[in-house]
């Protein structure tokens, strides 16, 4: 991977400092100019003389604002011959524009960012110096092969290879190569279930609640309420981690809670999460805070935890370390403002741990265990999802679940067999 890739794909440009009074430099627009020498028009891109014919013609006048405006398009960058420009140039073309296009309503970069960064490093490490109009089926077939042989699962080998097509997409509608060489690559079909060498993943499942239940002694009391909600609204982890008061009504007699972020966001739909009287009676202790600030909080968490570790200590508070001096003073990570889907789920997955420890086991020997009653947060919207279709109908499961159509419910929603065993037993 040489370096121009390696600043996309794998650094980060590192911020300003506070205060700094470095500005950073915007290319203006070349003026259009006379060459005295022969009398021909002409400006200056990045560094390259570029002629349009004779001065003071139209058609002259013409070239060079249509050459301008392509100019700004690619990112006030000089287009190449497309049969010169490589896959790491694309890519350094296309990173800019995915860090402004995939972002959410308040500006941070969304997970897309990380899962293209994932997706484009085995294609720079095969192909990045060569010339992308020769990047063809058979070089993405082998692409795709590295993925395989990294032993990634099959669904998240196809949805890598999609974002590939992707770039390619982009960079033939900027003109960067021939539209046939993005064409050609859409032959290259998905891997199927069961017809290709890349693992499955099992299907997901509802959790069995007695492990639910299990975890409860092992977590803060804002996981603990997460847990429960998910399991009354059917709602998203990512949902509602990211609850504020201000984004809740709770005017009537069920809340409805409209999250700010949510996952179809960006096709324009809006998001309803329902909260009736148990809902309401676990999360109103924490709305008692700034309508803007976030229910559920990493930093209060730890803040608790301290105060409830100073409350308990042995030892009098003149002997020893007094409150707040046996801290990192610069820690490598501190506790957010809210909990992360991701970080929500390392919580639970740390407590089932506990939860599950045979008795006996060794601290080595529990490092590296892995219970095999594992369940993550995702479960949770498919136990409700399996009531809901149960007891109130696919339709209204739909409604809840935020699905606009009801085939995406069925795949929550587990099939209730009980009726087909009992039609079953009556046919005989």
């Amino acid at each position: 991977m040489n370096a121009q890739a390696t600043t996309f794909l794998v650094q980060k440009q590192a911020p300003e400092k506070p205060g700094s009074k470095s500005v950073r430099r915007i290319a203006a627009i070349p003026k259009l100019r006379l060459h005295k020498a022969t009398g021909q028009a002409y400006a200056v891109l990045n560094g390259k003389y570029l002629f349009f014919g004779l001065f003071g013609t139209p058609e002259a006048t013409q070239k060079y604002h249509q050459t301008i405006a392509e100019w700004m398009a690619a990112g006030k960058q000089t287009l190449r011959p497309p049969a010169e420009v490589s896959i790491n140039e694309i890519i350094a073309q296309f990173w800019p524009h995915a860090e402004r296009y995939y972002v959410r309503a308040d500006g941070s970069a969304t997970d897309e960012i990380k899962n293209f960064r994932q997706a484009l490093r085995p294609l720079v490490a095969l192909y990045g110096n060569s010339k992308a109009v020769e990047f063809g089926p058979r070089a993405l077939v082998a692409v795709r092969q590295t993925l395989i042989n990294n032993d990634l699962c099959r669904s998240n080998i196809n949805k890598m290879i999609g974002r590939i097509k992707r770039l390619f997409r982009w960079a033939a509608e900027k003109e960067l190569i021939p539209g046939n060489v993005y064409h050609a690559l859409q032959s290259v079909r998905g891997l199927p279930i069961g017809r290709s060498e890349a693992k499955e993943t099992a299907p997901v499942t509802s959790v069995p609640q007695e492990y639910v239940d299990a975890i409860e002694p092992y977590v803060s009391p804002q996981v603990w309420t997460l847990v429960q909600l998910q399991l009354l609204t059917a709602a998203r982890s990512g949902e509602l981690v990211m609850m504020r008061p201000c984004d809740l009504d709770t005017s009537g007699e069920i809340w409805f809670y409209r999250p700010a972020q949510h996952k179809t966001a960006h096709h324009g739909l809006s998001r309803t999460i329902y909260i009736g009287p148990r809902g309401q009676e676990i999360l109103r202790p924490f709305l008692l805070r700034p309508a803007q600030s976030y229910c559920f909080s990493p930093a209060e968490v730890m803040a608790q935890w301290r105060e409830k570790n100073f409350a308990n200590r042995k030892t009098p508070v003149q002997w020893g370390n007094s409150a707040g001096t046996n801290v990192k003073s610069k820690p490598e990570r501190l506790p957010g403002e809210h909990y992360t889907p991701t970080g929500y789920g390392h919580t639970i997955a740390k407590a089932i741990k506990r939860a599950f420890r045979p008795e006996g086991m060794s601290d080595e020997e529990f490092a590296t265990w892995k219970p095999p009653q594992h369940w993550h947060p995702h479960q949770l919207r498919h136990n409700a999802a399996t009531f809901l279709r149960k007891e109130f109908g696919l339709e209204t499961a739909r409604i809840i679940l935020g699905h606009r159509s009801a085939v995406i419910t069925e795949v929550y929603a587990e099939q209730d067999k009980e009726k087909a065993l009992e039609a079953i037993v009556r046919v005989g």
